[in-house]
């Protein structure tokens, strides 16, 4: 099959650091390409892939001095999405693949291969599903959800499927034996509830030890709410991390704790903690009782509920943490799953 990957061009793929959407993009391309698949990766052109790679820009635009204005960088986007949509024009594809986000919706009209979109951030916004509902005509073009709790917000697109999201979980170290302290790993935003990680934390006299990326827009909410907590001694920022520091930060935790305050569509640092043997106590909200389950993390109502959760984390077993990510979330499955799709929605344009 001949697949065109559209990633998002913010991160390279896979991302230096922080970059959910950008490292399942990886990770799908390279098990296409492990099951002989002809792929093509559109991305900006800092990524390095077993596919063939197509630059949309020179380097991933967060890395650029232009990012921090929003304006510039919508613009800079704009432009990849430009060149993007150029090449695919000139060359055939079996089927694109959307990672890009409801701006591609825009301009696929004209487009001659069939295409799908994975919607991969919350539908519990204003903006993305006025935008999905406008560009892609309500049921026109096929959607893919990566949690069918996502779907809520936004129940009349034309969903086909739901793929989870994966890892490849050899790149993740298993640890029985962790070390005295708590991880928090995201972003540092109001909706992953950074600040309710710290009041956790120092309720239950806790070491908590935080590696976060901070967009733009959350530099006012990090300045005010977080850095004045950060001590470096109970709570240590260790600043925004590499593949190798995450699995270090996660395998040695005896928890990830993830007091989050929004319908989390997936939430991929769960599945990355569980494959080091790591332990979540979270909020049962969103995707998370689809995605967790009571053998591999607590479920919480609230952050009282947490704090009395954290001296009970002993009780959850590291290896079922590990196998669940082996039984539901490897890569293979995540690729199975969209070949699968693909092959629906290339026998439906076929017959019409």
């Amino acid at each position: 099959m001949k697949i065109a990957l559209l990633a998002p061009i913010e991160e390279s793929v896979p991302p230096q650091k922080y970059g959910g959407t950008e490292r399942v993009v990886d990770l799908l391309a390279k098990e296409l390409v492990k099951l002989g698949h002809d792929v093509t990766l559109l991305a900006s052109g800092d990524s390095k892939t077993p596919a063939k790679l197509v630059p949309c820009s020179k380097y991933a635009i967060r890395t650029l001095p232009a990012s921090n204005d929003l304006s510039l960088r919508r613009a800079l986007n704009l432009q990849g999405l430009s060149k993007a949509l150029d090449y695919l024009h000139k060359h055939d594809f079996d089927i694109i693949h959307n990672h890009f986000g409801w701006q591609f919706l825009m301009f696929c009209s004209s487009l001659k291969a069939p295409h799908v979109t994975t919607l991969h951030g919350t539908l519990n916004k204003k903006l993305e599903p006025t935008e999905y509902k406008m560009h892609g005509s309500y049921k026109k073009y096929p959607m893919i959800s990566i949690s069918n709790s996502q779907r809520k917000h936004s129940p009349c697109l034309n969903y086909i499927d739901t793929v989870y999201n994966g890892v490849d979980v050899s790149t993740f170290t298993f640890n029985n034996n962790p070390k005295n302290y708590l991880a928090f790993l995201g972003r540092f935003s109001p909706a992953k509830g950074p600040d309710k990680a710290i009041d956790i934390a120092k309720k239950t006299n806790q070491k908590l030890i935080m590696a976060a990326k901070i967009d733009p827009l959350d530099y006012q909410y990090f300045n005010k709410k977080i850095k004045p907590l950060i001590d470096n001694k109970q709570i240590i920022y260790i600043g925004e991390v590499n593949h190798r520091k995450k699995v270090e930060l996660l395998k040695n935790a005896k928890a990830l704790i993830s007091p989050i305050t929004w319908d989390e569509p997936f939430g991929i640092v769960n599945i990355e903690s569980l494959a080091c043997g790591t332990p979540i106590i979270t909020i049962n909200r969103g995707s998370i009782p689809e995605i967790l389950n009571k053998k591999v993390a607590f479920l919480c109502k609230n952050s009282e509920e947490m704090i009395k959760r954290v001296d009970q984390v002993y009780k959850i077993n590291r290896k079922e943490c590990r196998k669940h990510v082996e039984k539901h979330f490897t890569g293979q499955l995540m690729a199975e799953g969209y070949l699968k799709a693909y092959k629906r929605i290339i026998k439906e344009n076929s017959q019409k």
